[in-house]
């Protein structure tokens, strides 16, 4: 049995016990009692000390000394440098001199790069830590909290419903017009430049009594998806194309989105009350691009109208019913709400809301809708003319209010029980978005991976080829731990927009800039009126606010003022847009340009004596603006340069001048007089100016 060296240092135990009790039981357990100070307070010093010189011939035992366990780091195979210092609690530079200790390691540029498993292992081993292989965590299989389309009942249960027409067609081509015409409204007067810029759903009811749901979809080029979505919800598309203009550009892209969709169309050949108005030109042209009308031999519609005096409006309409008897349209009038975003918006007085066309059952107030991550609790709907209604049914365009957050066009609508069966399925679908988003990011990591071994193994071929050592470690300057910003120019924006289509047309008109000349940096966009968080928002970016069709509230404007922050409002798109271009060229530094001052032609070869060498001197006759001898000036010959300089001598006669003008004769000596000039040489002075930059970013509108 091992004897321990015990310390009693507990001054209530030796006072409980005494001397001769406490020495009997050690002396039995074989432990030697050492003397300490609370020992010598309780007992005379004779007696401990009879007792240690009785057990000082034992041997006493040191006590061990554990050693502390290394640190345990846990490592995966696309780790990158700045991986490993976070792992590790180290810097990024720490780690890039661990790896200068390790031989035959690979390259790396900067913290960003990824590190071979076998030096990720010599790293963690000069660190002073162990290393295992991370454990992969088997994920649990979310439950499918989502909502979806219910199944149709039997077609005995459905009900028909009215039409849903969209008019299409090229921008100017009397599309709004030909709606008022219909619903005998003025609906293209309150257009900003005479152009629709929204997408507009309207109810017009038949002389026969039968009602038409009509969606106005814009022709601007910057509102492709604008279209897109109205190809997608509609029934019968009407493709209004004007008589004296023909198939345009929006007008194939408007046939192309309708054969997408798989829309039958009805082509409405408009202005043809102008005396250059020409049908057959429009039905050949629409030929070209795939659509046959009747009087063709095809199977489609053409109805010639005029929007502005309302001739043909009756047989159009005709034609839209007699065309949805054909396609049999009915729908579920008693099942759960489904329908689509056509347009969402932030109105003053009624806050979010959003333009919905109910595609099954019947939309009351009160009922719970989720569109995308969006949820609404429906406080009132209102029809086309801005009047409260109680109900909507299927085939009719309604305005919703009360969503918490706004939907995005083009998303659908669906009903659920109650508020908290809506939390679940925004929960469900934002998770989806994070493991879309996860799976992207890992995507990337992998692509670069593959891409810096790939770097990394041709740079090891380059130097074996070049007889350089194979594992010299060869490393480019690193970055700083933080980037530096780009030091070339840059022009930050703040977009807000009336409606979320407006937005997402300006955002796809800003997405076709890629120039490297001057960087555009969208920092913020949304849906709504311009706030002071805005213009706060812009002042620390020193950028400019673009508002379309929205005013400032409150104290943002006055905010704006104080704090030298531009705020640009337009209500036509494609001056916003070159309000953009022009910020953008103004960004950009100054240029040198030439601009030709005079142009001359050489008459005649003079020789001039100057000591011992001959000068030539060329007569000549200014043909064009004026000459300045303290510019520069070229020498051409058969459109190829002889010489460039300035001139030493500019002489009229026998004086020296300054300048010479049109149609004067001259003598023009230059400072290198070994090239001679020749009759019928072209001479042109120019000076040089600073001037802007051009961007080369083109919209095709």
């Amino acid at each position: 049995m091992s004897r321990a060296l015990i310390i009693l240092k507990n001054s209530n135990l030796l006072q409980q016990l005494s001397y001769t009790t406490c020495l009997k039981h050690l002396r039995n357990e074989k432990i030697i009692l050492q003397r300490t100070q609370p020992c010598l307070n309780f007992h005379s010093t004779s007696q401990v000390q009879v007792a240690s010189k009785k057990h000082s011939k034992k041997k006493i035992v040191k006590p061990v000394i554990f050693k502390p366990k290394k640190t345990v780091i846990e490592i995966r195979h696309d780790m990158t440098v700045e991986n490993i210092a976070s792992s590790c609690n180290r810097t990024t530079d720490q780690v890039f001199e661990a790896l200068e200790m390790i031989p035959d390691s690979q390259e790396y540029e900067d913290e960003h790069s990824v590190v071979s498993y076998g030096d990720i292992q010599k790293i963690i081993g000069k660190f002073g830590f162990r290393w295992k292989l991370e454990e992969k965590k088997v994920q649990k299989e979310k439950e499918n909290k989502d909502v979806v389309k219910q199944p149709l009942p039997d077609l005995s249960a459905m009900k028909s419903r009215p039409p849903v027409v969209t008019i299409m067609g090229h921008v100017d081509h009397g599309k709004t017009t030909l709606l008022d015409s219909l619903r005998h409204s003025h609906v293209v007067d309150q257009e900003f430049g005479g152009i629709t810029q929204h997408i507009g759903a309207f109810s017009v009811k038949t002389p026969t009594g039968q009602n038409i749901t009509f969606l106005d979809t814009p022709g601007h080029a910057a509102f492709s998806a604008m279209r897109a979505r109205g190809a997608n919800v509609t029934d019968i598309v009407i493709l209004v194309v004007a008589a004296d203009d023909g198939v345009m550009k929006q007008t194939e892209q408007s046939i192309e989105f309708t054969n997408q969709a798989n829309v039958p169309v009805i082509v409405a050949i408009n202005k043809m009350d102008k005396p250059e108005a020409n049908a057959e030109v429009v039905k050949n042209g629409l030929l070209k691009c795939g659509i046959q009308v009747e009087d063709l031999g095809g199977d489609v519609q053409s109805i010639p109208v005029s929007a502005l005096k309302g001739t043909g409006l009756n047989e159009l309409l005709d034609a839209v019913l007699v065309l949805s008897e054909i396609l049999e349209l009915k729908a579920d009038y008693n099942g759960l709400v489904e329908a689509s975003v056509i347009e969402s918006k932030t109105h003053p007085g009624r806050g979010k809301l959003s333009t919905a066309l109910i595609d099954r059952g019947t939309l009351k107030k009160g009922d719970v809708l989720v569109a995308g991550t969006a949820w609404c609790k429906v406080r009132g709907m209102f029809n086309d003319q801005g009047r409260p209604i109680s109900k909507a049914e299927p085939g009719s365009a309604v305005e919703i209010i009360g969503w918490r957050e706004l939907p995005h066009a083009g998303d659908t609508i669906l009903q659920v029980k109650n508020e908290k069966r809506a939390h679940e399925v925004i929960q469900f679908r934002k998770s989806l978005k994070e493991d879309e988003k996860a799976l992207e990011d890992a995507r990337i990591i992998h692509e670069k991976m593959e891409q810096h071994r790939k770097d990394y193994h041709d740079k090891l071929e380059a130097k074996r080829s070049a007889g350089r050592r194979v594992g010299a470690i060869y490393k480019k300057e690193r970055r700083k731990e933080t980037e530096t910003e780009s030091s070339g120019p840059e022009l930050a924006v703040v977009i807000k927009g009336d409606v979320d289509g407006s937005v997402e047309a300006l955002l796809d008109a800003l997405d076709t800039y890629q120039s490297d000349q001057c960087r555009l940096h969208i920092i913020h966009y949304g849906v709504g009126p311009i706030t002071e968080h805005d213009v706060e928002l812009a002042k620390s970016f020193n950028g400019v606010i673009y508002g379309f069709n929205v005013d400032c509230v409150g104290s943002a404007q006055s905010l704006a003022n104080s704090s030298k922050v531009d705020v640009e409002r337009h209500n036509i798109i494609y001056k916003l847009l070159d309000n953009i271009r022009d910020r953008l060229s103004k960004k950009l530094p100054l240029i040198d340009r030439e601009e030709i001052v005079g142009q001359a032609t050489v008459l005649e070869l003079f020789r001039i004596n100057e000591g011992k060498k001959k000068i030539p001197v060329a007569g000549s006759r200014c043909t064009k603006g004026t000459l300045q001898r303290k510019l520069n000036f070229r020498l051409i010959r058969n459109e190829d340069l002889l010489l460039e300089g300035p001139v030493h001598s500019l002489r009229h006669f026998k004086n020296e001048v300054e300048s010479i003008k049109t149609d004067v004769e001259c003598g023009i000596r230059f400072e290198d007089f070994f090239i001679e000039p020749q009759p019928g040489d072209d001479i042109i002075c120019y000076k040089v100016v600073q001037g802007e930059q051009k961007l080369d970013w083109y919209l095709d509108f």
